[in-house]
């Protein structure tokens, strides 16, 4: 086994990398941009090299200081965690020439499978199922109308190199087949520098199901079962779960046993996950090969009780698989979510700051600890008062948990997202809280069209149903009780004028208000509300994000912030902001004119915190809607604003290079725009 390794990534699969290596005994080497100096990989590290400047491309992807890094440590190996280097076949050979183990395949696996044409051609001589489609890149677009004709409608026209949705369209007749190709190639050509487009049968209902499996340098391979990922975003996984609700024990085994002879095909040594499409009637597909460790390989982890960093580390090291097919074990279930900095109620915008409070839920499953039976386990690479920086992706941490079944680990995950506390940037917590909570996600039945099918016009909040909205409503009373209770206590008050605690109250979560009695009695309080009585006990204090309690003998757990006179309760997904009054308080309030918001229309804002990269006009300027006017930056996203009508510049509010806040205003036009 190696003495040192050194980890050629950030985050949090530097410091899941780092975990392994200590229950191992292996010393850490941790490389870290100048924006990562107090990062927390590089806290846990036994030794940090600082390899450049913020950005990735003069960092992270820089081959040759992670080269001279692991020589002036004496590093013997180097995991590339996922992202960055970690499927790049020049990096692996050049750090196998150098000497260095990769932690990961050999390089001619990784670029067997690197290319989608390639990749394909090598499963059909495995014998795995591919998708119908022409196997060679399309040289025109009246090409791509034959062969889409051909095939049948719809079809799929894809990039040849890269992912994450970049270089891909779908087409349901010959005109989007003719103006896709010619799109797909710009993206492509764009976004990785090879323009080469394949077509192929577009699954309709499809859902995305990979097969995480296992190789060492002896032959031996097994698969670790399956996870579905069918809940994207724009081609991102944003809900994982293992094993699959979908698809049957035959399914399954001949999935797995599909993906181990692809694997065996290119003579695959470590972690690696083969991606298939499954249609609606179980016919599958292969996808793709990702020749590195997922960020979901947790859920594996948890329903097999196999660490499979560890088992990277060993096979790496020459060490033989310590199990056959027959020792894979499956037991319970498992779900993740992956918590990004972003803003789901701005269209996902990406969010930047400080982490003015970050507070997991109780985690009882530790990543490379032993195996539990059940629980929840994060898996994240920040802390509390550490900062979000502009120059990598959006994810701060992954929420795990491992229930007996399904229904289980549903109502897990539930709790545990209600219980995660982040503050001083905006997050995805309530919308993963909402899907939790769709009934089609539910009863299993979605697929990856779901989030495009539900939430058409983006995520505007969770309704509160009849159940949530009494709970809130009591949560409110109870909270504005405490603190009523608290004023009593301060001292210095006026004779005959104390703070008295009422009973009755009204609760606004909008209109109507909602009348309800607070009455203290041993260990909590009784509530009347709507006609029902309600016991509530709790500990919470008035300096707790968290509001945990018992609601009629049943555990809670909401979030609560003071907003001025008012408190933000957030629960499954929903938000209010509730106002408790007193009854004469409620009746006044009702008579009262609402205040319009401000008109920000002339205004060009910053939707999303970020550099300002390009600023394409000057005071004075006539502008055409739709015109482009400036370039934010951030997470490597880049967000083109765009004039909403015809104009006049009138004023320029801020400068190439500034960083910009939320809301921050650019760009004053002369009218409304």
């Amino acid at each position: 086994m190696f003495k040192k390794i050194l980890i050629a990534n950030r985050g949090e699969i530097a410091c899941r990398v780092i975990k392994t290596a200590k229950k191992l005994g292996i010393r850490t080497v941790a490389v870290h941009s100048e924006a990562d100096r107090e990062a927390l990989h590089v806290e846990l590290a036994d030794e940090a090299v600082e390899i450049g400047p913020a950005p990735s491309r003069d960092s992270y992807l820089r081959m040759d200081r992670i080269i001279e890094a692991c020589k002036s440590t004496g590093a013997q190996a180097v995991h590339p965690g996922y992202g960055f280097l970690s499927e790049n076949e020049e990096f692996a050979r050049r750090v196998e020439e150098e000497g260095i183990v990769f932690i990961g395949p050999k390089h001619t696996s990784i670029a067997a499978m690197g290319d989608k044409i390639a990749s394909k051609k090598l499963a059909i001589g495995a014998k795995v199922n591919t998708i119908p489609g022409h196997n060679a890149p399309v040289e025109s677009a009246e090409q791509a109308v034959e062969i889409a004709r051909a095939i049948g409608y719809p079809v799929m026209i894809k990039a040849s190199a890269g992912g994450g949705g970049k270089g891909l369209r779908v087409a349901f007749n010959d005109r989007e087949a003719f103006d896709g190709l010619t799109s797909c190639r710009n993206e492509a050509r764009a976004s990785f520098g090879d323009d080469r487009v394949f077509v192929e049968k577009y699954v309709e209902e499809p859902r995305h199901i990979e097969i995480q499996v296992l190789g060492d340098a002896h032959g031996n391979c097994v698969y670790l079962w399956e996870r579905e990922c069918s809940i994207q975003r724009r081609h991102q996984k944003v809900i994982e779960e293992a094993p699959s609700p979908f698809i049957s024990e035959a399914t399954r085994r001949a999935m797995g046993e599909q993906a181990v002879q692809l694997a065996k095909a290119v003579k695959y040594q470590s972690a690696g996950t083969v991606e298939f499409v499954v249609g609606k009637d179980q016919s599958f597909y292969f996808l793709e090969m990702n020749t590195r460790l997922q960020v979901e390989h947790p859920v594996t982890e948890c329903i097999t009780g196999l660490d499979l960093v560890e088992l990277m580390l060993r096979v790496a090291a020459g060490e033989k698989l310590p199990l056959t097919q027959a020792d894979v074990v499956r037991n319970g279930w498992a779900m993740e979510c992956r918590i990004n900095a972003e803003d789901p109620y701005r269209g996902f915008l990406p969010s930047t700051g400080r982490l003015v409070q970050f507070l997991p839920p109780s985690a009882n499953i530790v990543a490379a600890g032993p195996p539990a039976a059940t629980g929840v386990r994060v898996d994240t690479g920040v802390y509390e008062g550490g900062e979000i920086p502009v120059f990598y992706d959006s994810m701060i941490a992954k929420l795990i948990v491992h229930g007996t079944d399904r229904r289980d680990a549903i109502e897990r995950m539930r709790e545990a997202l209600n219980a995660f506390v982040i503050r001083g940037v905006s997050t995805n917590i309530a919308f993963q809280a909402a899907l939790l909570n769709h009934p089609q996600f539910v009863s299993g039945q979605f697929n990856t069209g779901f989030i495009a099918q539900h939430y058409p016009a983006g995520f505007r909040g969770a309704e509160h149903g009849e159940d949530n909205t009494e709970l809130l409503v009591c949560a409110a009373a109870t909270i504005h009780r405490r603190m009523r209770e608290r004023a009593v206590r301060i001292s210095g008050q006026l004779p005959g004028h104390e703070v008295k605690v009422p009973t009755h109250f009204v609760v606004r979560l909008g209109e109507p208000g909602h009348a309800v009695s607070v009455t203290p009695v041993a260990g909590g309080y009784t509530l009347t509300c709507n006609g029902r009585t309600h016991t509530l006990t709790t500990g919470w204090q008035l300096r707790d994000t968290r509001f945990e309690a018992h609601l009629d003998g049943q555990p809670i757990v909401l979030q609560v912030d003071r907003v001025g006179l008012r408190y933000r309760l957030t629960h499954n997904g929903v938000t209010v902001e509730a106002q408790v009054l007193p009854p004469r308080g409620d009746e006044l309030l009702r008579k009262m004119p609402v205040k319009p918001p401000p008109d920000l229309s002339a205004f060009l804002l910053s939707p999303m915190p970020g550099l300002l990269v390009d600023l394409a006009v000057k005071e004075g300027d006539e502008v055409k809607a739709g015109q482009r006017l400036a370039v934010i930056e951030a997470m490597k996203m880049e967000n083109v604003l765009l004039a909403h009508a015809d104009s006049v510049v009138e004023q320029v509010l801020a400068a190439k290079g500034d960083s910009l806040a939320v809301d921050q205003p650019i760009l004053r036009f002369a009218s409304a725009v």
